[in-house]
């Protein structure tokens, strides 16, 4: 991997030659847009961060796609009820892909990779130099390796702009999501039940003199049915039989 490596910066860290990366998409991408039938491509993506991009690639090129765990035996025993036996190869990280990646090499199918400087590159036949280990980069490169093939398959005019965002191939943790907290919840005031009505002071609440303040009878409402009912005295706790068992 020295070869597509500018240097490094003070913190330590690698700088990839973005030019190589771009002419590896290029020939990456001609490579998949050379396959006739799509399904005979086979984009993997074990890691969890990288799952969301190879499914999304697989939408937009209309390839089959291992987004999760690889069944091992899938490429190399027949007897596998998932058996296949795809043309070219796509993963995210040959690392982690490591068992789909052995099995493509045994059964003479050409690997393309995502590899960081640190990857072994022994058994892949086309290297993609990025930063396979940050789920950003990896969701670029699977962007532009998507549009790149749309393009030379002539499904998109490359004189026109993708309508299809980066965003939708981003990896997006379960945990933070829960974690955020909308910031309209801390600003949020309570607003009045009525709507423009607008509550003071409950010591500065007056009567008002438009609205009476009568019984019924003044205010020409009849009282009838509203007084109180006759209650029927029964006597007190001391009425009751002093051996209740002779009323059961």
């Amino acid at each position: 991997m020295s070869g597509y490596v500018y240097g490094r910066s003070k913190e330590g860290n690698h700088i990839i030659r973005l030019n190589k990366t771009w002419e590896k998409i290029l020939l990456a991408a001609r490579a998949i847009a050379a396959i006739d039938n799509p399904q005979d491509v086979c984009a993997i993506g074990c890691k969890p961060s990288t799952q969301r991009a190879v499914l999304k690639f697989a939408h937009y090129t209309h390839t089959s796609a291992i987004a999760g765990r690889f069944t091992p035996g899938a490429f190399t025993n027949q007897k596998q009820s998932c058996f296949r036996e795809p043309r070219i190869l796509v993963v995210s990280d040959p690392r982690s892909d490591h068992q789909p990646v052995n099995e493509a090499s045994c059964v003479n199918i050409p690997v393309i990779a995502l590899c960081t400087t640190d990857t072994p590159i022994n058994r892949v036949d086309i290297v993609i130099p990025c930063n396979n280990k940050s789920s950003h980069s990896v969701a670029v490169v699977w962007w532009l390796l998507a549009r790149e093939v749309r393009r030379m398959r002539g499904d998109d005019i490359r004189s026109q702009p993708w309508n299809v965002m980066v965003d939708l191939f981003l990896y997006r943790d379960p945990a933070e999501e829960e974690q955020e907290v909308p910031e309209e919840a801390d600003e949020a005031v309570m607003q009045p039940a009525l709507g423009g009505a607008e509550l003071d002071n409950a010591d500065n609440w007056v009567a008002d003199p438009s609205m009476p303040v009568g019984g019924l009878g003044e205010m020409g409402i009849p009282a009838t049915g509203f007084g109180a009912t006759d209650v029927v005295q029964t006597g007190g706790w001391s009425n009751l039989d002093a051996d209740p068992m002779a009323r059961w």
